[in-house]
């Protein structure tokens, strides 16, 4: 157990477009993700101590249940397309934690949510494409965990609410959580001019959201289909999905906009839970 002190925040983390930050960006100017990159290479200095391991919520990982990975020695899965050749030869071999894991999906269980384990599931590029630049070192143990779709591919907010705050204890463990998505996922969208305006509306909804009482953030997070905009910044919503989960191990402490940017002419945000 830590103290309060070295407590773990709960971060909501942009993890851009494919392996961004390993290339000379293809569809924009080389500089597109820059500002997101110097933003991960900071991350690390902004936490109360070095976590003694990281949960990650991916966008790329979606189960019937919460899924906990549980391998020792995840492999890099490559599961993005069209990109040159040495991107799927990264490296970044950071250990898991078949203990923590198992520990993860005790917690979901105790609050009477869908949980497993995935023996031989490996970092998604929401994973290690982010990480790699915060924590390149990889020293640290990561534990990945998937979201829930319904058999239709509808997420229920309320459902990965409930998970962050079922999962809230590990942060006083050492912990920290990791919700890697992007607050405007909207492939089709990107460099119309409609975009920009549109983004910027539904990104000040989505910060006033977070920045609320953890009741109203939370109800207002749970009707995110209500906010201008919302179904064209996420004609999908698995890439904002793994932020309540990081709302709900936020606990009663408002959260707080850390990052702000806009690549490709659509604002992403960054969000920490203290």
């Amino acid at each position: 157990m830590t103290t309060n002190s070295e407590r773990q925040p709960a971060i909501f983390l942009p993890h851009g477009g494919g392996p961004c930050f390993f290339m000379d960006w293809t569809w924009g100017p080389a500089d597109t993700w820059h500002k997101t990159q110097s933003f991960l290479e900071g991350l690390a200095a902004t936490l109360p101590a070095a976590p003694k391991a990281l949960l990650v919520v991916s966008g790329h990982w979606e189960e019937p249940a919460f899924t906990a990975g549980s391998a020792a020695a995840p492999e890099l899965i490559f599961d993005y397309s069209g990109f040159p050749e040495d991107t799927y030869r990264l490296t970044w071999p950071a250990p898991g934690s078949p203990e923590l894991a198992a520990r993860v999906a005790g917690l979901l269980e105790h609050a009477g949510l869908p949980s497993a384990l995935d023996a031989a599931r490996g970092y998604d590029h929401g994973v290690f494409v982010p990480l790699k630049v915060a924590f390149p070192e990889a020293r640290i143990p990561v534990v990945t965990l998937s979201l829930t779709a319904s058999p239709s591919g509808e997420f229920d907010p309320a459902l990965h609410l409930a998970a962050g705050r079922a999962l809230a204890p590990l942060r006083d463990e050492g912990v920290q959580i990791v919700a890697s998505g992007m607050s405007f996922h909207n492939l089709r969208g990107y460099f119309k001019p409609e975009t920009r305006e549109r983004a910027q509306a539904f990104d000040g909804w989505l910060t006033q959201a977070v920045e609320s009482p953890a009741a109203e953030r939370d109800a207002l997070l749970a009707g995110w289909r209500k906010a201008p905009f919302a179904a064209y910044s996420h004609p999908r919503a698995e890439h904002l999905v793994p932020l309540f989960v990081a709302a709900g191990a936020g606990g009663d402490a408002p959260g707080k906009r850390i990052f702000g940017d806009e690549p490709l002419g659509a604002a992403i945000s960054a969000y920490r839970f203290d």
